[in-house]
């Protein structure tokens, strides 16, 4: 499921709880609340013609709220760099909110151009590309494209 509605045919987070970017946690909070109790596969039981439909929906509505209300899972979300299919790395998480927020002071304030960032980057996981194992060079080009869409927006 990605902000653009691809993944398995889902739509985005944002939608599935009928909410906006801007949405507070506590706004999240509310919205899976009612969402999770209207959709509770329990409650459709006795309807066997919606009872599929509740379950795919409540699933759907778990999985967006796993992701909006934990602000790590958010902010790579948001900067499309969130894959629910892929182990998560807790430490790429925390490191990669650090440089989003970075880069996204960076466009706030004319402190550091996107060509600092990117060669800060470069020089804190060692610049050589040819040493990276494949987790790694993945991880840079997740950084590459992040970077690439915060810069676009400016």
């Amino acid at each position: 499921m990605d902000r653009e509605g691809g993944s398995g045919g889902g739509s985005c987070y944002y939608s599935v709880l009928g909410l906006r970017k801007t949405a507070s946690s506590a706004d999240i909070k509310a919205a899976y609340r009612k969402l999770a109790m209207k959709w509770h596969p329990d409650k459709w039981t006795n309807n066997p013609q919606v009872a599929g439909e509740a379950k795919r929906r409540f699933q759907q509505i778990q999985e967006a709220y796993s992701v909006l209300s934990d602000q790590g899972k958010r902010s790579m979300y948001d900067a499309g760099l969130y894959d629910p299919l892929e182990e998560e790395d807790e430490d790429f998480c925390d490191f990669m909110q650090e440089m989003i927020t970075m880069m996204n002071s960076a466009k706030d304030d004319e402190g550091d151009s996107f060509e600092d960032l990117q060669r800060m980057f470069q020089e804190m996981v060692g610049g050589d590309a040819v040493r990276m194992d494949r987790t790694a060079h993945k991880r840079q080009q997740h950084v590459n494209v992040a970077a690439g869409r915060i810069i676009s927006r400016r």
